[in-house]
């Protein structure tokens, strides 16, 4: 194909007239074709590129002495730049787990005990919340240890930490400790649903660990 216009030429180069419209839309079809555009910026791109020009116009023109109407410029597309960001982040989604909390044992709520913890973990099974019975009794576990003084009652531990910690204690039951800690993080802080052999899982740890005494811990009369 040689010319565009009123007429073309095939390969074989004889003449092929066609009305002035239709070369135009034929041109336009070709154009389109995706083979030319693989290399094209994306919509985001094209949009951070047209922010950045338009504020360093702005700052430009602050430079050169444009005054009020260089400032309101660059504000103007600071808002602009902001409601681009904030139309990116509603479709790109928010942020994951890991940005949304601190994946700590007890919340913002006063301290309670160990029964109290137990108590409401075994209301919300009764009921067949699961999530929250699980939760519930991972806190029961933590501070039935604590209050053994197996743990210290430090604030904003986690759930790995106290499992961690408790396991050098309690060695025999490291393994489930990980396992329980896995299970409150994913449901407190992940999307996992828990179910009742979760929670049944905890609440026999639980009980479990009630029954055990720490590797470290001899009375007057053993030591003697």
């Amino acid at each position: 194909m040689a010319t565009w216009g009123d007429g073309l030429l095939l390969a074989s180069g004889a003449p092929v007239t066609l009305p002035r419209d239709p070369a135009r839309d034929a041109a336009r079809e070709e154009l389109l074709n995706a083979k030319y555009h693989r290399n094209d910026p994306s919509v985001i791109e094209r949009a951070i590129d047209w922010i950045n020009d338009h504020i360093t116009s702005a700052l430009d023109s602050i430079g050169s002495g444009g005054g009020t109407s260089g400032t309101t410029g660059l504000v103007f597309f600071v808002i602009v730049a902001l409601l681009i960001g904030a139309a990116i982040w509603w479709r790109l989604g928010a942020p994951g787990r890991s940005a949304r909390t601190t994946p700590e044992v007890f919340g913002a709520e006063g301290p309670r005990t160990a029964d109290q913890h137990r108590s409401e973990a075994a209301a919300h099974a009764a009921a067949g919340r699961w999530d929250e019975a699980v939760v519930e009794q991972m806190r029961a576990l933590v501070r039935s240890l604590e209050e053994r003084t197996l743990l210290d009652g430090r604030p904003g531990r986690t759930a790995d930490e106290a499992a961690a910690e408790a396991g050098r204690s309690l060695p025999e039951h490291a393994e489930a400790l990980a396992a329980a800690a896995r299970t409150f993080d994913d449901v407190a802080y992940g999307d996992r649903t828990a179910d009742r052999a979760a929670y049944e899982l905890l609440h026999d740890l639980d009980r479990k660990l009630e029954r055990t005494r720490p590797t470290h811990a001899t009375t007057a009369g053993e030591a003697a």
